[in-house]
């Protein structure tokens, strides 16, 4: 597994995970590397200045490193001229056990671009040199790169069932999704032709119509700035949001659903409902979405296996 930081990583050791956890931005301080010793942390080096820390570290046990090299996304990294000076230095640090490589790739999600094949060609350029495992592939890549997988591939938000590409859902990637979000109907009313719904009234109806109010809002994780239109599942059907997003609720045009009441559930991304929609409809990225759902939600885990029907997805977060 791959956390962001040692935060993380303890609750996996704390909750019996056992397997390989590696912290992808490395230690932020030097008082983190005798707790990455005492719980079997790998870490990322990114920075001389972490290379610093490890030489003049004094560990129970030594780590696994992955160096990690800036080929061109320049956002971490050791530059690439320094990458064999850097690893040198790892190699003699007693807190180093093994020294592996990685490096990541800016713009895989754009197929058959120049510039994966240039990140591609330097990343191997130098592996040939620098023994060790080598991990480079990011969702996009697992999907659209075979040359980019080495010996280690990094899946980020195809984890979740959701495709990477601007272009494509996740179905046409054979993805499922493993996250579905959920609530119910909490008010069913009749509106008249005119009337506005919502803050601003931003929103108007265009004729007599009934109108629902569901139990979800942008405490939740549900994205403000969704805007009227951006489509939910009532009762498995597709409706639209009416007005805008609340704290706590948001409104639904239920033309077309003259079966609808209070209790009625409501899917806002999930089975039936591409989160790729969503954020495609609220100008976002499906990773802001999956990973804003906020702690008021209910989380339900499970499994095909756990009394969900085969193919339905085993993780379902409810208001």
């Amino acid at each position: 597994m791959a956390v962001a930081c040692i935060e993380e990583a303890l609750i996996l050791r704390e909750a019996g995970i056992g397997k390989p956890i590696l912290l992808l931005e490395g230690v932020f301080e030097a008082a983190e590397l005798p707790l990455c010793s005492r719980w079997n942390l790998a870490v990322a080096v990114h920075d001389p200045g972490q290379v610093e820390m490890l030489e003049q570290a004094r560990l129970e046990r030594p780590l696994t490193v992955w160096l990690k090299i800036d080929t061109g996304m320049h956002r971490l990294g050791i530059a690439p001229e320094q990458a064999t000076a850097s690893r040198q230095r790892l190699r003699a640090c007693p807190a180093v056990a093994t020294v592996h490589l990685m490096s990541h790739l800016a713009k895989a999600d754009e197929r058959e671009v120049d510039f994966t094949w240039r990140q591609l060609r330097l990343f191997g350029e130098l592996c040939r040199v620098l023994p060790g495992e080598r991990s480079l592939a990011n969702s996009a890549a697992v999907l659209a790169w075979p040359q980019t997988h080495f010996d280690w591939v990094r899946p980020g938000l195809m984890l979740y069932g959701t495709s990477p590409f601007a272009d494509t859902l996740a179905d046409e990637e054979g993805l499922q999704p493993v996250m579905t979000l959920m609530t119910r109907l909490i008010s069913v009313r009749r509106l008249q032709q005119g009337e506005p719904v919502g803050y601003g009234g931003t929103w108007v109806c265009p004729e007599e119509m009934d109108v629902g109010v569901a139990a979800i809002g942008y405490a939740d994780g549900y994205p403000r700035h969704a805007p009227s239109g951006t489509p939910v599942l009532v009762n498995g059907r597709r409706a639209g949001l009416a007005g805008r997003v609340s704290m706590d609720m948001l409104g639904i045009d239920l033309r077309g659903h003259p079966e609808a009441k209070v209790g009625d559930p409501v899917v806002l991304w999930g089975r039936g409902l591409p989160v790729e929609i969503i954020a495609q409809a609220a100008a976002t990225i499906p990773y802001t979405l999956l990973c804003g759902v906020t702690s008021r939600v209910r989380f339900q885990y499970g499994s095909p296996g756990d009394g969900y029907p085969k193919g339905d997805p085993p993780v379902v977060a409810k208001r």
